[in-house]
């Protein structure tokens, strides 16, 4: 067995003037490592995305969120519960619809943060847990598009995306809500719906009668103007109705019925007709006072003329034929 006499002293390593100690080396070595974490956090960050185990799961495909609401484009990671998120990152993307270019709205990776878009936030207590969700609060509709989730856990990289779509629900109103119409009188309902988006919206009519206790689609006499843009993107439409009701329509209810992909449940906005009957002219009193005049008058002349009797009277006979039929007209008209 070969056998190693040990160094002569002289050749040990001795800590000498100008020459650090193994301590001090340690400790200039790990200044080094905290030095370059950043550095090499950011070189990670730039490496390909791995084969690895590391997935994101999104909320599907769509998400969808009301004008002015607060949303929540979810991204959650799977896998531990607990996360060391000193050596993870986060960054959230945007395209919109109509463009091709990506930006970023919001990054995060150890000390450093970049928030572009106002309010934007991945809160930390729940990155801890897995939960790499980006709020955004007051959504416009300028904001819908493509949003892609980046998750770095060194070395691993997961990428989601998820398209979200901003819709506006329709403001309904119906005019007029009562109306007390004559019989065969033309009456004009209108259904507008307002503000909007996007433009894919129904509005359908329906009646209820006393006969037919159950609502009916109404078809005839129905017309909707063109949709409309306002200047804030968002869009118009009025339905109308026109109606020429008998008496048979009175206390009919009709409805308008108005869906749009925003609403839980369609709009129904109801309209109450009373049917009257037409009033009576005034060429009925008109000669109902012109025929007493005419009565009164040939009793005057009839007292006026002394020296000859009413009733030899030449025009009696026929001021009396007169004064029948006139009376018989009024009791006509009365009935």
């Amino acid at each position: 067995m070969t056998s190693y006499a040990p160094l002569p002293a002289a050749s040990r390593s001795v800590p000498g003037p100008g020459r650090p100690d193994q301590r001090t080396e340690r400790m200039a070595h790990w200044r080094l490592l905290r030095l370059g974490f950043v550095p090499l956090l950011l070189a990670l960050w730039c490496w390909p995305p791995s084969t690895g185990s590391l997935q994101v799961e999104m909320a599907g495909e769509t998400q969808t969120v009301l004008l002015n609401d607060n949303a929540t484009i979810v991204c959650k990671v799977q896998g531990p519960r607990h996360l060391d998120i000193t050596i993870m990152g986060v960054t959230w993307f945007w395209k919109h619809q109509m463009s091709a270019t990506e930006v970023i709205l919001f990054q995060f990776f150890g000390a450093h943060r970049k928030i572009v878009r106002p309010g934007a936030s991945v809160p930390l207590s729940r990155l801890e847990r897995g939960d790499a969700s980006l709020q955004l609060p007051g959504v416009q509709l300028w904001e819908a598009g493509e949003y892609r989730c980046e998750v770095v856990i060194t070395p691993h990289k997961a990428v989601g995306r998820v398209r979200l779509e901003v819709m506006a629900y329709p403001v309904s109103s119906l005019f007029p809500e009562q109306a007390m119409v004559k019989e065969n009188e033309e009456q004009l309902i209108s259904c507008m719906a307002s503000g909007f988006y996007p433009t894919n919206i129904s509005i359908t009519w329906k009646k209820w009668t006393q006969k037919d206790p159950r609502y009916a689609e109404v078809s005839e006499d129905v017309f909707t103007n063109s949709i409309t843009e306002n200047e804030d993107g968002m869009f118009n439409v009025t339905s109308f109705l026109r109606l020429k009701p008998s008496l048979e329509d009175n206390m009919t209810i009709y409805q308008c019925v108005v869906w749009h992909k925003s609403l839980p449940t369609c709009q129904r906005l109801n309209f109450t007709l009373t049917v009257i009957e037409p009033e009576k002219t005034t060429y009925t009193w008109v000669y109902v006072f012109v025929s007493a005049g005419i009565l009164i008058f040939v009793l005057i002349l009839c007292i006026s003329w002394k020296q000859v009797p009413c009733r030899t009277n030449p025009l009696f006979p026929v001021l009396k034929a007169y004064s029948q039929d006139t009376q018989i007209d009024t009791s006509t008209e009365e009935l």
